[in-house]
């Protein structure tokens, strides 16, 4: 049996866990590529940093599109161009904020930060992702709600993710307010 019927197989027997473990490759990929080609800081590799990227993509974000999909996809059935761009608009006007404030909220979270941290970083950055987002997210989506199979879209989601992970790992963990400054002063 090849790779992708085994893929088939898992995600017919155990959907919600191969979606989740699709998403932590996602993300654990994205964060190595930004660490390892994007970040120009002069850092070492932080290995944390990509097990929380990679936990969030397993705990959070391949969970909860399993159910929002599958949810969109059960009041929004077939693929009409009018059906298609409501679901776009929905994923990218509502999921896509609610995303954002989970994204920086686990990050925030796993990093022992406040919650005074976490309000700069939505303050900060929240805009700058959801716009981000709809220059990836607007076209690939309008091609998963017209041409993948609802059991497919979360690969499909987590495929391109990959390398929009680089971008959301950057953003995730770009320093803001105090962190900048506190940053500044030591160097």
């Amino acid at each position: 049996m090849g790779l992708w019927a085994r893929y088939n197989k898992l995600l017919e027997a155990q959907p919600l866990l191969t979606k989740a473990c699709t998403s932590l490759i996602g993300f654990t990929a994205g964060d190595v590529l930004a660490q390892n080609f994007i970040n120009e800081d002069g850092q070492p590799y932080d290995v944390m940093r990509t097990i929380r990227l990679g936990s969030f993509g397993f705990l959070l974000h391949g969970t909860t599109g399993h159910y929002f999909y599958g949810f969109l996809d059960s009041k929004l059935p077939g693929t009409k161009p009018v059906t298609v761009a409501s679901k776009v608009a929905i994923d990218q006007f509502f999921w896509n904020p609610i995303f954002g404030l989970m994204f920086f909220g686990y990050l925030n979270f796993t990093e022992g930060k406040s919650l005074e941290d976490y309000k700069q970083k939505i303050s900060a950055d929240l805009k700058t992702a959801v716009m981000g987002s709809w220059a990836v997210w607007i076209p690939a989506h309008t091609v998963n709600f017209a041409f993948i199979p609802p059991s497919q879209r979360l690969l499909y989601i987590n495929t391109i993710q990959i390398g929009y992970n680089v971008f959301l790992s950057f953003l995730g963990n770009k320093k803001v307010g105090q962190e900048e400054e506190q940053e500044k002063k030591t160097e």
